[in-house]
């Protein structure tokens, strides 16, 4: 160790642990505790070591502002307290701030239309995942809403497309349809239909009127295992 890290340690042991009289009718030992673990107790006890902000320019500025000064919309300073405390206060502030507008958002919120999508047997342990890789988009030029997902188990060649208005006392053509890749792909007549059958892997729009999708082929053949294709909506 060099002379200054001597000199640093004593400075801190001489700053920290003397002792201090007007702590020993208080819990805990009779000295400061170190000044940056105190700020880390989960505690709501004032600090044994408050921070000294005698000539700091953010309180200066607040104080010589007249309009900042009591101002609603900057956080309450807790010299006193730990970072715990103050954690919980902006938490308990910022859940008063969501509630309204979780309430009024909750309240317009309503079901426009139910459709089944598949059924399970009640007897079943655990429900399987059936429903795969939904996606969302918003056509604003014809105010349409988009999902796009698959479905598992028996129909993994398909991709299904739920099309919605977003008025919702309006209705559109093929409110939901499926698309099946199947061995579309094939570039000759004579290939066997079972060799060539792809599966959806993932979909997503690329703009309002392409879906980008990306296939994989059944049977796995060495450079042909995956596929990217543009489907148009047309």
């Amino acid at each position: 160790m060099t002379q200054k890290d001597i000199t640093f340690v004593a400075d801190f042991l001489t700053e920290h642990f003397n002792e201090a009289p007007d702590l020993y009718n208080r819990k805990g030992k009779y000295f400061n505790v170190e000044r940056v673990g105190q700020y880390l107790k989960d505690e709501d006890d004032d600090l044994v070591s408050p921070p000294n902000t005698e000539g700091n320019q953010w309180f200066n500025f607040l104080k010589d502002s007249t309009h900042l000064k009591e101002s609603p919309l900057l956080f309450p300073y807790y010299p006193e307290k730990s970072l715990h405390f103050v954690k919980r206060q902006m938490e308990g502030i910022i859940d008063q701030c969501l509630q309204k507008p979780a309430d009024v958002i909750g309240r317009s919120v309503h079901q426009a239309v139910c459709i089944s999508l598949y059924k399970i047997s009640q007897s079943e342990d655990s429900t399987p995942q059936l429903f795969k890789l939904p996606f969302l988009w918003n056509d604003k030029t014809s105010n349409l809403h988009y999902v796009l997902f698959t479905m598992l188990e028996n129909s993994i060649s398909k991709i299904h497309i739920l099309r919605r208005h977003t008025d919702t006392s309006r209705s559109v053509s093929n409110g939901i349809l499926a698309v099946e890749f199947g061995n579309f792909l094939n570039s000759s007549i004579n290939e066997s239909s079972d060799s060539r059958c792809y599966s959806c892997l993932d979909a997503h729009f690329y703009d309002d009127e392409t879906i980008t999708v990306v296939l994989k082929e059944s049977v796995q053949q060495e450079g042909k295992e995956r596929v990217l294709a543009q489907l148009p909506l047309s």
